[in-house]
């Protein structure tokens, strides 16, 4: 999969982030929160992204 940077919250590499992919989806890199509570399929998993890279990302039109 090839993976392109769309918008992040800092210039270094540990921070929330977006990317697009060559498959036409997004990926999203984010905190692994554990204390929600809910029953996630062993398949998936949860992401917790500030609302604010949203936010920037709507604002230059990049989702």
């Amino acid at each position: 999969m090839k993976t392109t940077k769309l918008v992040s919250t800092c210039d270094i590499k540990d921070c929330p982030t977006i990317y697009a992919t060559d498959r036409g989806t997004l990926l999203f890199q984010g905190e692994t929160p554990t204390d929600h509570g809910l029953r996630i399929p062993a398949h998936e998993t949860l992401v917790e992204i500030p609302a604010e890279l949203l936010r920037k990302a709507i604002r230059e039109k990049l989702i």
